[in-house]
């Protein structure tokens, strides 16, 4: 820690650590200069008044997540991102309180991660919170908001590879106490494979039902998709009331609008408790879209498309088969090749095994 001279550009460095980080900064060619520098650091550090930050700039991280959310969540994400960002910032408030931007050290990051989880909070949605937190402060840094160096902010490791569908007993006894809207999303969502935002943000310009076919337009990866109907979505959007004046296909009450995100999960929640389906999840209804058509024999390729992943490996979650299906599979090679006491039979033809080996068995080990 001090003063060093760079032997690669021959200037002179400050070294020193603050707030438990290491810093290094270049001063100059005056070696003088640059112990000037590092002893006027030292004082602010121990007088607790080193900001290494504009007096503008210092900006309390309450404040400039109001900024995020109304000069840049609100114009450039979706309403239902800029919905749950404004959710997740209320948790971060709460828990960082009136704290500096370039207060903000790893030890604080880690300590609102050991918070969350003693709160009983899933990995997944930790995972989003902190993700928000970084794209805040790497937000901070592009507008100059701030200059100190940012925190390190790791997300823990998820197994997202769950995949729980439907049975189609569970899928009828689902739609069947299911009131509407809700009916028809699920319906739709099974028969479609769309997301929830996906489904909930759809324009009746966007539904043709002569040509069967679905416009999406605002999709995760903001690419548009085109999606197939089917006679089972076809006659669930007939049979949607257009509301006057609204251009979406699930009306909101209010003006032009749509059914809420949290409403249509609450009323969800609540409608597969009283169905007696277990550990199932809203997004579970596009697995169940998946896993029904990889269980009909549907390439993966195809499914991935219809889902609208960018790779393929995402959809690879899918190649499982329940138990009945992977016997099944292994019963078609039965009808193909049977082994019947000595003999092989294939296709009609019968060899004797010991005549093929010469009187001796064959020998399975390996070498």
């Amino acid at each position: 820690m001090g003063v060093y001279k760079n032997k690669k550009d021959g200037a002179y460095w400050v070294d020193y650590r603050h707030l438990g980080k290491r810093y290094r900064k270049k001063v100059g060619s005056s070696k003088r200069q640059a112990e000037i520098v590092y002893g006027k650091i030292k004082s602010q550090i121990a007088e607790n008044k080193y900001l290494d930050v504009k007096k503008n700039q210092s900006i309390t991280l309450p404040e400039f997540l109001n900024f995020y959310l109304r000069d840049y969540s609100c114009v450039n994400n979706k309403p239902s991102t800029h919905y749950r960002n404004t959710k997740i910032a209320e948790n971060l408030k709460r828990h960082f309180g009136n704290i500096h931007l370039y207060e903000i050290t790893d030890i604080d990051v880690d300590n609102y991660k050991k918070a969350r989880r003693e709160a009983g909070i899933k990995l997944a949605t930790i995972n989003r919170e902190l993700a928000l937190l970084k794209g805040v402060l790497n937000k901070a840094r592009q507008w100059k908001v701030l200059q100190t160096p940012l925190p390190e902010i790791k997300l823990f490791k998820v197994d997202n590879t769950r995949v729980r569908y439907l049975t189609e007993e569970e899928y009828r006894r689902l739609v069947a106490i299911s009131p509407e809207p809700l009916k028809s999303i699920i319906i739709v969502a099974v028969n479609t494979g769309m997301r929830r935002g996906e489904l909930l943000s759809l324009k009746w310009q966007d539904v043709d039902i002569k040509e069967r076919i679905i416009t999406l337009r605002d999709t995760k990866s903001k690419e548009t998709r085109y999606v197939p109907v089917n006679n089972v979505v076809s006659d669930a959007l007939i049979g949607m009331n257009a509301v006057q004046g609204c251009e979406y296909v699930f009306a909101g009450k209010e003006g032009n609008s749509h059914i809420s995100e949290s409403y249509v999960s609450h009323l969800f929640e609540k409608v597969v408790k009283k169905a007696g389906i277990k550990d199932f999840r809203y997004h579970d209804l596009r697995h169940t879209f998946a896993s029904w058509l990889v269980m009909k024999g549907i390439d993966l390729k195809t499914v991935q498309e219809l889902l609208g992943h960018k790779t393929f490996n995402m959809t690879l979650r899918y190649s499982h088969l329940s138990p009945e299906h992977k016997k099944l599979a292994v019963d078609i090679l039965e009808e193909k090749s049977k082994i019947r006491g000595n003999s092989f039979e294939k296709e009609g033809i019968e060899i004797d095994v010991q005549d093929a080996t010469n009187g001796h068995l064959l020998d399975t080990k390996s070498n």
